[in-house]
């Protein structure tokens, strides 16, 4: 699939250092904790889900882009089979063998997604040596940036760099979400793995979540004076232990019941099904299933409208989708919460907000905001400020580029 030509023009000022800054305390991490430098790093980037919420598990379409927040796995070769991580952010090491069963470490939760990763290449036949690795991070934890799929693509882009495996960033991903749902219990679609390996500077990641075919959108911030700034709520949000995995079987006991009614035809997922098919068969829903399913219906619709819109530049038309999504996120979906739709109140009260919506599963994390570089610290002090002070949380602002997906960074001074 082609790729558009990347916008050349001046971007916003961003509060994240780059990971040529990053890579020098994370290697001297790994000198002081292992008595030698790492051979290379691998850096994977959290994402915001721009619009297309909890659709992915459902085939739809879902517009992701990265973020320049990432995770960096620092690696080493180990002449025997022992697997030793260590996490420069939590200051803890948890080690195993891959000569043995992988089991998890829950003394030390982080290291579940190596692990993850590790099991899932075991379970394809792949294999090597034993590693060192250091794993640092400035994507914000249960806060909805994908934290997790961050880790899981980096650590992968890691042992397939070290282990010299013939796996291409696509197959990348999907190792990384079969791991993340078969070895560390998370139900989680395509998404974030895909934007993880994927994404590209400057733009979009339109992904189809049946087909797995995704294209590259435009994102003409910069030259439109906009940047994406991601608002944090204070409050984190631990996916295990949320709704999330309620709301995959909400969805799918609608469309069982939809398959049963819709007699004409049979719908293969919600993707399938029109907002006119959910009019007709409304009978044969209980109301909250109608309304997840409407939010999905919905969702999906929006998706390909602002897609259309980002391509003609109509970032006005985007930001106004945004908005719809979050309202129907918080009505329909029901996966909002009091902290979020303050946030999102306030931002879409402000000047210079052209949209605002909660970003990821919900239940907490954070907001992604669509502003004018003028009114960034406005946004500030009137929407994150206020909020605080309001809430007693500790809300945050980052101003945020949209970034490239997985790369590789050689460390040629071991």
């Amino acid at each position: 699939m082609s790729l558009s030509k990347r916008p050349m023009s001046r971007r916003p000022e961003v509060d994240a250092p780059p990971a040529e800054e990053r890579l020098i305390p994370l290697s001297q991490a790994f000198q002081d904790r292992f008595g030698r430098a790492p051979l290379g790093a691998a850096e994977a980037p959290g994402r915001v889900n721009l619009i297309g919420e909890h659709v992915d598990y459902n085939q739809g379409l879902v517009l992701p882009a990265a973020i320049d927040r990432s995770v960096l796995v620092a690696f080493a070769p180990r002449p025997d089979a022992e697997m030793r991580l260590y996490s420069l952010d939590f200051d803890e090491e948890s080690r195993f063998s891959l000569a043995e069963p992988i089991g998890r470490d829950d003394a030390h939760p982080w290291s579940n997604y190596l692990r993850a990763v590790a099991w899932v290449l075991a379970e394809e036949g792949c294999s090597g040596p034993g590693l060192d690795l250091v794993v640092a991070g400035n994507v914000l934890i249960g806060a909805g940036l994908s934290s997790s799929a961050a880790l899981e693509v980096a650590a992968l882009g890691a042992l397939r760099a070290a282990w010299g495996l013939d796996l291409d960033d696509r197959r990348v991903a999907l190792l990384a979400q079969r791991a993340e749902n078969e070895f560390v219990g998370v139900q989680c679609g395509i998404m974030d793995q895909f934007a993880a390996a994927l994404a590209v500077a400057d733009h979009a990641l339109l992904i189809d979540c049946r087909s797995l075919e995704y294209q590259q959108v435009p994102l003409p911030l910069a030259e439109r004076g906009l940047a994406l700034v991601v608002a944090d709520s204070g409050l984190p949000r631990r996916l295990e232990e949320s709704e999330y995995n309620r709301r995959r079987e909400e969805c799918a006991e609608a469309l069982r019941l939809l398959q049963a009614a819709m007699t004409g035809r049979r719908p293969g997922s919600l993707r399938d099904v029109s907002m006119a098919d959910l009019e007709e068969h409304i009978a044969c829903l209980p109301p909250a299933l109608f309304r997840r399913a409407r939010h999905v219906v919905g969702e999906m619709e929006r998706v390909g409208t602002g897609v259309d819109a980002l391509r003609r530049g109509d970032l006005e038309a985007f930001g106004g989708l945004m908005n719809a999504s979050h309202a129907s996120l918080r009505d329909d979906f029901e996966v909002s919460c009091p902290e979020l739709d303050r946030l999102t109140e306030l931002a879409q009260g402000l000047s210079g907000v052209l949209g605002a919506r909660l970003t990821g599963a919900g239940f907490g994390g954070c907001t992604v905001n669509l502003v004018q570089v003028e009114a960034v610290e406005a946004f500030r002090e009137q929407v994150v400020g206020r909020y605080s002070g309001e809430t007693g949380l500790a809300g945050r602002t980052y101003v945020c580029r949209a970034a490239d997906g997985l790369r590789i960074w050689p460390l040629a001074s071991h």
